[in-house]
């Protein structure tokens, strides 16, 4: 679904100079990196994938990490591991703010590490821990992984892009040590149906774009999933929430109909309402993308 095509006036693009120079700090430090630990955000699995990933991963094992599962239908999950499992990728889901599924990926990153240490071994050199990287975009839940991983709060983790802003090595155990990145962003969004995901999610920073081309944009896009997945979300989430459905609007129109019929006209107040309604749960639990095909 095009759900940019009335918002190409308004680019989103950020890149901050936190992120540019972490950048170039993660590609000197992946050379001692045995395994990537790549975590996207369960809502939009595809808009939080980073294009470079691949290029920067080369030849080491990749862990892919789908975070953030409790904000989507168990429906949802599965149809996302049967089409992972089709390109070939084993993918593994977790809450890391409550620590579900967070024991499966300590021990897929020590796996990846076993054959590392069976070629030392085999030179006549000691094993060493496997060192790991979590990558992702920001506010994905790099930081809670990684306290959820070593079982208390070493690195800051909050709701909002942007709070890791240096290179950090964390020792998880004696057989794991695990390197915090800043969330790292295409230096161009190409994509802009996936950067107004990312914005929507609030996975990418609040300067770059519009609370109220943003919210509308949640508006087209639940409607439109609304009638091509009607047995995989919950119905009329909008009208459940804000007792005002929205089927039948635009959303533009919906957003100025919501500040009219609850904030006094303030559209801005609308448009942020909504995007925390969403951000938090409160529209119920709702995937922005569905596995294509």
């Amino acid at each position: 679904m095009a759900i940019t095509q009335n918002y190409k006036l308004n680019l989103i693009q950020w890149y901050p100079g936190h992120i540019a120079k972490a950048e170039k700090n993660l590609k000197e430090q992946l050379k001692r990196v045995d395994v990537v630990l790549e975590v996207r955000d369960a809502r939009i699995p595809l808009a939080t994938h980073h294009p470079q990933i691949s290029e920067w991963v080369g030849s080491k094992a990749r862990v892919l990490v789908i975070n953030r599962v409790d904000m989507i239908p168990p429906q949802v999950r599965s149809l996302w591991i049967d089409w992972f499992k089709r390109q070939g990728e084993f993918a593994y889901f977790t809450n890391a703010q409550h620590g579900k599924g967070i024991a499966e990926i300590m021990q897929a990153a020590q796996a990846a590490g076993v054959a590392l240490n069976q070629r030392r071994c085999d030179r006549g050199m000691l094993p060493r821990p496997v060192r790991a990287v979590v990558i992702g975009f920001p506010n994905v839940g790099k930081s809670a992984l990684i306290n959820r991983l070593l079982g208390k709060r070493v690195v800051e983790s909050a709701a909002r892009p942007g709070v890791t802003r240096q290179l950090r090595w964390v020792r998880i155990s004696e057989h794991l040590e695990l390197l915090d990145a800043p969330g790292v962003i295409p230096a161009r969004m190409e994509d802009q149906e996936a950067a107004l995901k990312l914005a929507i999610c609030d996975d990418i920073g609040e300067a770059s774009y519009d609370n109220q081309l943003v919210a509308a944009a949640l508006v087209d896009l639940l409607n439109y999933l609304e009638a091509v997945a009607t047995d995989l979300l919950p119905k009329k989430p909008l009208q459940s929430r804000y007792q005002l459905d929205s089927i039948s609007d635009t959303g533009d129109v919906y957003l100025h109909a919501l500040a009219e019929h609850r904030y006094k006209g303030d559209v801005e107040r609308a448009a942020r309402q909504l995007l925390t309604d969403f951000r938090k749960g409160l529209l119920g639990i709702l995937p922005l993308e569905l596995p294509p095909n």
